[in-house]
């Protein structure tokens, strides 16, 4: 017999479904919300860490630029002392060369401080994408120290040869100062006591304040000299027309070439360990042909010139 009933007046009723369980659609919600709370806070917590990191990095290249500015301008510095010096003093050709070393040193040391900070700003580079942060800011932090230290004491070493450039230009124009005076004085001196012709020679020589020797010198072969008391002349050119000539005048083993001399125009020099002025005086000029004048202390002693070169 089917199980099945069948009403009155024959309609059919279907039996009822079976009931569902209604805690199942509950426990996936509750998994989704879950999942997604935690995906969130997962989220905040990592962006909150690399915004950390960024901030840590801003901060130690900041630190860093401070410090490398502190360097330039130490370096600047000290390259502006230079240029001072330089404008102040008159530089001779040799100490032109030593402030030209200082100059390249200063130079080379800026190009090592330029590396160095290259190959800081890459490793900091490189430490910045990794998690040690604390790290990478002292190991940077220990190197600005060490290079700012060895700029330090490059740059100490520098100004001290600088400040002894200064020192040795100084005494260098200060014994410029006295030779040039010395010069002066001696041919204001001696321009007093020139003969012209042969009548103011024996005028000269009758005071008998100094020595004097005639001479009479040809010009021979190129490197041929002709004694004169104690000095040797060479005679190199004459210019009758313009009663100009040229002679080396040998003195202590050193050759001084003058050109250009006129007629009765004195040629003042020291002589000897004493610095003895002597002095030369040519009175004609003929072609290849010089005739004049020798002139010398009398009292060595006395005459005696040391000039105070340091």
């Amino acid at each position: 017999m089917s199980s099945l009933k069948i009403k009155e007046g024959g309609s059919y009723t279907p039996p009822p479904p079976p009931k569902q369980s209604s805690w199942i659609p509950l426990v996936l919600v509750i998994v989704i919300v879950a999942v997604a709370v935690a995906g969130v806070f997962a989220k905040r917590t990592m962006d909150t860490r690399v915004a950390q990191l960024e901030s840590d990095v801003l901060e130690m290249k900041e630190t860093y630029a401070q410090d490398v500015k502190r360097l330039q301008a130490g370096v600047v510095a000290n390259a502006s002392d230079i240029t001072l010096v330089t404008k102040r003093i008159g530089v001779t050709a040799d100490e032109l060369n030593q402030s030209r070393q200082v100059a390249e040193k200063l130079r080379q040391e800026q190009e090592r401080q330029a590396a160095a900070r290259e190959q800081l700003a890459k490793e900091l580079e490189t430490k910045a994408s990794s998690t040690d942060v604390a790290a990478a800011r002292e190991e940077a932090a220990a190197k600005v120290a060490e290079a700012q230290k060895a700029a330090e004491t490059k740059i100490g070493t520098v100004s001290t040869e600088v400040k002894q450039v200064a020192t040795n230009l100084e005494s260098t124009n200060r014994d410029l100062a006295e030779s040039k005076r010395a010069l002066v004085e001696t041919r204001a001196s001696l321009s007093e006591q020139i003969a012209h012709n042969s009548t103011e020679l024996s005028d000269l020589k009758r005071k008998g304040e100094r020595d004097y020797v005639e001479f009479d010198i040809k010009k021979g072969k190129k490197g041929v000299m002709s004694r004169v008391a104690d000095i040797q002349l060479e005679l190199t050119d004459t210019d009758p027309k313009k009663n100009k000539y040229g002679v080396i005048v040998q003195v202590d083993d050193n050759k001084l070439p003058k050109k250009d001399i006129t007629v009765n125009q004195p040629i003042a020099f020291l002589v000897g360990r004493e610095k003895l002025r002597y002095e030369i005086v040519v009175n004609v000029v003929d072609k290849d042909r010089i005739r004049g004048y020798l002139s010398s202390p009398k009292d060595k002693a006395l005459s005696a010139e040391r000039p105070a070169f340091k």
